[in-house]
């Protein structure tokens, strides 16, 4: 038969059942699947040039797997590998993987939205990067490379004409703070990163804890025990309050103030708060968001007035931009230590809480489950 006209032989029912469970199931060898794939498009009627175009591989490979097929039957689909350890993939090999891992398939040609296993072995495969690698072992590999299948989410896209210029700044004051870079004349020695958290409302609060495994044969027991249920409010009448928190970039200690509200009154108090930490010839820099309550107005200059009278430079991060802002990474690790889970009855309780959280963690800053925490949410 000419090398154009090349097709499989005619399969039995056995054959063709047999290609076709290899080709449904999405375990088992990549090489074998890819295998099965071209007999089975060949059976069809497809000529070599669109069996490599559908395979993403050469004419010649698609040759030799019919041509193996057609001598040898069922038994040239199953690569011969000898025993013994796993494949071990070169340096080069694992950072390609994990270069085509965190790229899409369409940056590749493929009508993909996202990889999966199957697919992200079937490609590394078809382009030569490995000759083989099994689900379960390209799992593996993407995990010691750090790389995990995430949910993906969105983010505002900043519309603030100076983003860069106030990126740029923000950036430049964290790498005075943390010695990355030497302060210039008029620069900061002392950098915070400032915020609210809040509105702080006395509810149920969603959380995890240990409880007693509830055996199916005792569902529905009296006696059997029961994990901890926790009210649900539909009313809320103890009103609210504010953490008013600041992170000191060059000591890595959280202050926070506890208000009821966060007006621009309560926002310089503790703004002088910030102040009276340094002495006053040490100029300070406060990073913060762009609330109207940081700002100054036509109507009310007095944030800009204060921090020109007392050697503060206020930097604001770029509007929709409060990822930037370093003391929001702080926040979800103060959620999760002293927050979730919780149900408190009063103000009283839930400040104490609160500010015990505070002390604990300006005590424990190399805590590893708060860095953990704490990095996993940092952005800048």
């Amino acid at each position: 038969m000419s090398r154009e006209g090349l097709r499989v032989r005619d399969l039995s029912n056995d054959e063709g059942n047999r290609l076709l469970r290899i080709v449904r199931r999405s375990s088992g060898s990549v090489v074998t699947w890819r295998r099965a794939q071209m007999i089975l498009l060949s059976a069809q009627g497809m000529d070599v040039a669109g069996i490599a175009k559908v395979s993403f591989t050469i004419p010649d490979r698609v040759r030799d797997v019919i041509n193996n097929f057609n001598a040898d039957g069922s038994d040239s689909l199953y690569p011969k590998y000898a025993g013994g350890r796993p494949p071990v993939f070169t340096l080069p090999q694992r950072q390609q993987i994990k270069k085509i891992a965190l790229s899409r398939p369409a940056d590749h040609g493929l009508p993909f939205s996202t990889w999966n296993l199957a697919k992200l072995a079937d490609f590394l495969v078809a382009e030569g990067v490995v000759d083989d690698i099994s689900h379960e072992g390209l799992r593996e590999l993407l995990r010691k490379e750090e790389v995990s299948f995430q949910a993906i989410k969105t983010f505002k896209q900043s519309s603030d004409p100076d983003y860069e210029a106030k990126k740029n700044r923000v950036l430049e004051l964290y790498d005075i703070a943390e010695g990355r870079a030497e302060p210039g004349p008029g620069d900061p020695m002392v950098v915070f990163s400032m915020d609210e958290f809040g509105p702080l409302n006395l509810q149920p609060r969603p959380g995890k804890r240990w409880a007693p495994v509830i055996h199916r044969a005792e569902t529905g027991s009296t006696g059997s025990p029961r994990r901890r249920r926790m009210r649900a409010t539909y009313k809320r009448t103890k009103g609210v309050r504010h953490l008013l928190a600041a992170l000191d970039m060059n000591t890595d200690r959280l202050y926070g103030h506890i208000k009821t509200n966060k007006n621009r009154t309560t926002f310089l108090a503790f703004c002088r708060y910030l102040r009276s930490l340094y002495p006053p010839e040490v100029r300070i820099a406060i990073v913060m968001d762009n609330f109207s309550p940081h700002l100054s107005t036509s109507k009310d200059g007095r944030a800009g007035d204060w921090a020109e009278a007392n050697n503060v430079e206020l930097a604001y991060v770029p509007t929709n931009a409060s990822y930037l802002n370093r003391i929001e990474c702080h926040f979800h690790a103060l959620r999760y230590f002293a927050l979730n889970g919780t149900d408190h009855q009063s103000h009283e309780e839930q400040n104490s809480m609160i500010r015990r959280y505070i002390a604990w963690r300006n005590r424990n800053r190399q805590h590893p489950e708060l860095r953990a925490i704490s990095l996993r949410a940092k952005v800048a």
